[in-house]
């Protein structure tokens, strides 16, 4: 369904010349050409990419998605793309990060929408081995494989062909706040633990929908490092 873009998968995207450039202004307008893209079964990831660079944050567009907690990072949904991406904005309080974890054999694109966010990319760990029937873990730190600083309108790209990462906002003063595509959608992925490489299965949820915020009752219920 596919065609996964060449070269680095967690590089900054700049804007420099790339393949069928198009130009959107609005939220509105990458939202309408996503949904355009997306009708089709063969979707060319670099074009999605063109437009979430050409994309200029505008805080009064996306203000209404942008609902934080004050303990813990967010994921608010702004569209469900009729079934084959997911568009969210994730608000990150100061200090605040993702748990490391994989992203379920999705695409993601995250583009910085205000302040910066910390991405450090991981290899997956090493494999598990099977001693008299029962599978041990190598129980070895995850490596790390870069780390890139993302400002304002810059995004980057992973998806689980090129590892593993962790999200976080670095600053202990602002907020930050991002825009994120996954496609196709999923309701649960893997979170690893840095020291071990040890997996664990995790619920995706979210934190509102479409601007309006969920009952508390599940937002509490949420998981602890959920990405």
């Amino acid at each position: 369904m596919y065609n996964v873009p060449c070269g680095k998968s967690s590089c900054l995207i700049e804007n420099r010349e790339k393949l069928r450039r198009e130009e959107v202004s609005t939220l509105r307008e990458l939202i309408d050409a996503l949904h355009e893209i997306f009708q089709t079964d063969h979707v060319n990831i670099d074009h999605v990419q063109d437009l979430m660079t050409s994309y200029k944050s505008n805080p009064v567009e996306w203000k209404k998605f942008a609902k934080f907690d004050r303990y813990r990072y967010t994921r608010n949904l702004v569209d469900e793309g009729n079934g084959r991406f997911n568009l969210m904005v994730l608000c990150w309080g100061e200090g605040h990060g993702s748990a490391i974890h994989d992203h379920a054999n999705a695409h993601c694109v995250m583009k910085v929408l205000q302040g910066k966010l910390c991405e450090t990319r991981y290899a997956w760990p090493a494999k598990s081995e099977m001693e008299e029937g029962v599978m041990i873990e190598n129980g070895e730190e995850l490596k790390e494989l870069e780390r890139n600083m993302l400002d304002t309108n810059e995004i980057c790209y992973i998806n689980d062909s090129l590892g593993l990462h962790r999200v976080e906002n670095p600053s202990a003063m602002n907020p930050a706040v991002s825009l994120h595509l996954y496609s196709p959608p999923f309701s649960t992925c893997s979170v690893f633990n840095k020291q071990t490489g040890q997996k664990s299965m995790c619920k995706v949820t979210f934190w509102s929908k479409y601007g309006e915020r969920r009952n508390r009752e599940i937002q509490d219920a949420r998981s602890p490092e959920d990405n």
